[in-house]
């Protein structure tokens, strides 16, 4: 039952994404993913803040917007809470190799994807 929850709160996600790359924006930089996002970190966090400490929200309402629709939105609203969690537990070293590791190995991934890419297609 858990897995039916994720997907139906990653459709809500997946539409939402959709809808905001629909704005009639468009410049070099890349607003709208960036609004994308910070909008997904901010209703993690929302959510985080909400449920934190009270038992009676039940975890299938918890795995529908955190894992689902926020997933579904973006993933880098998860990315975002465990940073933040690891900063908050005054694990900074960590927190900040994480951080770093994962804007420079998504960079670089992205980077050998386009270029395998290019070999195999």
């Amino acid at each position: 039952m858990n897995f039916l929850w994720v997907a139906l709160g990653g459709a809500v996600g997946a539409a939402g994404r959709y809808a905001v790359s629909l704005l009639p924006l468009k410049t070099a930089f890349p607003w709208l993913t960036f609004l994308t996002n910070v909008l997904g970190a901010v209703l993690i966090g929302f959510i985080a803040g909400a449920v934190s400490g009270r038992e009676e929200v039940p975890p299938s309402a918890v795995l529908f917007w955190k894992t689902g629709v926020c997933g579904g939105f973006t993933t880098f609203s998860t990315f975002s809470l465990e940073a933040c969690d690891l900063f908050e537990k005054g694990a900074y070293g960590v927190g900040a190799a994480y951080v770093a590791a994962s804007l420079l190995c998504c960079l670089a991934g992205v980077f050998c994807g386009k270029r395998l890419a290019l070999l195999l297609c």
